[in-house]
This record gives C-alpha cells, sequence and structure tokens, in this order.
C-alpha cells in the first residue's frame, strides 16, 4: 500500500462527501500528524500504538476535545481503508479509547460587554462581520465565505450555504446588522472575488479574508477592550439574548442551523428571563404559604410578639 497514493484518494472521498474544505484540512492535519508519530507503517499500527499517541497528546497538553478530534480524524481513515478501499484491516482506535469529555456551559457577553465592544471597532468591514455573528448567529467560516448573491438587504435575509454538516439555511438580518454590512459594501473595494469581506492591508490586500484572519481582528479588539471574548461567543451572545427575549427554542435551533434541539437547549442552562421569572414567582407563593397556611399574612416576629403581650390588661 503506498501511503501517499491511499490519502491522495481519501482526501478525493473527503470531498466527495461534501465535507468543507476546512473540516477536510483538518481531518488530514490530524492523520498526518499521527503518521509522522508513528513508528511502524500505518497499516502495523494497533492498539499499543494509539495508546501510546493519546499519550503522548496528552503529554503535549492538549485538551480532552482537541484528543477527540485527533482519534476521530485517525478512526475515520481506518474505516476508509477498510471499507472503501477493502483493505483487510482492524480499526486500532476503539470506541472505549475516547476520552471523556467536559460539558462547559456556553459562554456569552453582557449588555455592557456587547456596548464595550462595539463602541470599539471603527473599522465598517470589522463592524459588519462581527455584527453579522451577533444578530445573525454566524459562524466564523460563514462569515468568511459569505458571498453577495446570498444576501438580500431588501428583504433583511441571508442565505447560509453549505454551513456546517453541509447544510443550507435562511436568517434575517437585524436593522443595525444590514446598517453596517451596507456602509461597508460602499467602501469595499472592486475584487474579483465572490466572497465579501477582504483584506484590507498587506501582501494579500483584496483578496478574500480567512478564517484565521477574522480571529486576529477578534483577538485585537479583545486585547484592546480587555474583555474574554471570541468570535464563536458572539454567536452564544446572540442565541442567549434570543431566548432571554423568550424566542421559541425551536426559532433558535433553526437560526442556529442545530441539528439536534438538545445543543440549543444547552442555552436555558446559561440564563433564561422565564425561568428566573417563574421561579421567584413560585418561591415567592411556596414560602408565603409556609409562613401561615390559613392566612395570606406572614407570622408576627417575636418582637410584634413581645408588644402584643404587654397591651393585654
Amino acid at each position: 500500500m503506498h501511503l501517499t497514493d491511499v490519502i491522495i484518494d481519501y482526501r478525493r472521498h473527503l470531498k466527495r462527501r461534501n465535507l468543507s474544505d476546512h473540516t477536510v484540512k483538518n481531518y488530514l492535519n490530524r492523520l498526518k500528524h499521527f503518521v509522522l508519530w508513528l513508528d511502524v507503517p500505518i497499516e502495523k499500527a494497533g492498539r499499543r500504538q494509539v495508546l501510546a499517541y493519546i499519550d503522548y497528546l496528552l503529554d503535549r497538553r492538549l485538551a480532552p476535545q482537541t484528543i477527540h478530534a485527533h482519534l476521530n480524524s485517525i478512526r475515520r481513515f481506518y474505516d476508509y481503508l477498510r471499507f472503501e478501499e477493502q483493505v483487510n484491516i482492524a480499526n486500532p482506535v476503539k470506541t472505549g479509547y475516547a476520552l471523556r469529555l467536559p460539558k462547559p456551559l456556553p459562554k456569552y457577553l453582557k449588555e455592557s460587554e456587547v456596548t464595550k465592544l462595539l463602541t470599539t471597532i471603527k473599522s465598517k468591514r470589522d463592524r459588519a462581520m462581527f455584527l453579522l455573528m451577533l444578530r445573525c448567529g454566524l459562524r466564523v467560516e460563514e462569515v468568511a465565505q459569505l458571498t453577495r448573491s446570498t444576501v438580500d438587504l431588501d428583504h433583511r435575509t441571508l442565505m447560509v450555504i453549505n454551513g456546517k454538516g453541509g447544510k443550507d439555511r435562511m436568517v434575517y438580518i437585524s436593522d443595525d446588522a444590514a446598517q453596517a454590512l451596507s456602509a461597508y459594501l460602499k467602501i469595499r473595494s472592486g475584487s474579483r472575488y465572490k466572497q465579501i469581506f477582504l483584506v484590507e492591508k498587506g501582501t494579500y490586500k483584496g483578496k478574500p479574508i480567512s478564517i484565521r484572519g477574522i480571529q486576529k481582528r477578534m483577538e485585537y479588539y479583545a486585547t484592546k477592550t480587555g474583555l474574554k471574548v471570541s468570535c464563536h461567543q458572539l454567536r452564544h451572545t446572540m442565541a442567549t439574548q434570543m431566548l432571554n427575549a423568550e424566542a421559541d427554542l425551536v426559532t433558535i435551533q433553526d437560526l442556529l442551523g442545530h441539528s439536534s434541539i438538545t445543543t440549543t437547549q444547552r442555552y436555558c442552562k446559561v440564563s433564561n428571563v422565564k425561568v428566573r421569572r417563574d421561579y421567584f414567582k413560585a418561591i415567592s407563593a411556596v414560602v408565603k404559604k409556609q409562613c401561615d397556611p390559613g392566612n395570606d399574612e406572614p407570622p408576627p416576629t417575636t418582637m410584634s410578639r413581645v408588644k402584643m403581650n404587654a397591651a393585654r390588661p
């Protein structure tokens, strides 16, 4: 088995499955790290090598979720060898090898932090990019791939083409996001590229801004404002704000492009105005009833009892 040819065929296989360029790149990069680390041919790797590789990744202080992603990429490649290339080989990455993953709650920005961030952003391009994440719930890769043909500012709609999982979805554009995008398009330099957002300075000026380029802009504003903020947090903030405004969970699921409602329900654990209101309303009734089941008035305090006794003849 010639490894180079197999990996080229594997890349074609991933592309045929309509995976995004970003996903294909990640799969192949993780596979490359494993191949370079191995001291045996890849078809000879077994349980011992995989467990040793997990130890190696742990020694590098990679997060459990990152290690899980590496194992998943390697497992997929061996499945491809067996089921697509008909190579008689056992998959050395067993399901039980996956590390237990933490389930952190989504992190979002407070209203004051949103105001501070938006006030700091003066660039029309950057303001448009980040408002699309904050108001429309777009992922950073979806912003990077956004084209003029998918945006209808007159009807305040935006079509996300080939989003996560290869799914298309329709989202809506708020007034402030539409104004920011319109302001940027007026000053956007002419370009043969269909992507909306372009690099504005340096060697790559006029070319589409990359995912990493957008993330670096957010890192710049995080440093400038002193906020702990990332691009994905803007998406989380949009979901949390909509939930607090009592938008339906299914609506939020559709706008974010979640495959499962369970993913969207995570936001209920973070902040939910309705839950808060219902709690205080209900708990107040419980406390009131407990004080005096037969009377709406709370029982007298110790001091009031003393005064009552002193008043008796």
